[in-house]
């Protein structure tokens, strides 16, 4: 069964797209922990993140690494906490998620963003993505 990230990946479902290439896709979290909240998922279907092949493991941090370096310019945060928790779609992803402290680092503070916040912030981090 088709998962909601891979109807995103196709463009079926709308999204707040940050980045992309030929393995994975980076978008906008419409329920943030805070403003700027990424996710970034792989273009293949796997549940669990930890059965993704080593490729997968180790270029997903790579193609991160630009991401969470723009939401820190684009964000005022302490830093970009990144967090794999994976029960709310069974497709792997990766949480970039821009921090204050280790006590707002927590799906408690998630709420809905209005597409115009979510528009805004995408410009901004799209800005610094170059």
């Amino acid at each position: 069964m088709t998962t909601l990230f891979t109807k995103i990946i196709n463009q079926e479902i709308p999204s707040y797209k940050i980045a992309e290439n030929e393995q994975f896709y980076a978008f906008l979290d419409i329920r943030p922990i805070s403003p700027g909240h990424t996710l970034v998922i792989p273009k293949i279907e796997i549940d669990h993140f930890y059965e993704l092949p080593d490729p997968y493991l180790s270029q997903i941090m790579v193609f991160a690494k630009p991401i969470a370096h723009a939401i820190e310019k684009a964000v005022t945060c302490l830093r970009v906490g990144s967090m794999i928790a994976g029960l709310e779609v069974p497709h792997a992803h990766l949480h970039l998620v821009p921090i204050q402290s280790m006590q707002t680092f927590s799906f408690a503070y998630a709420k809905a963003a209005e597409d115009s916040e979510l528009q805004e912030m995408q410009q901004r981090i799209l800005t610094y993505l170059g």
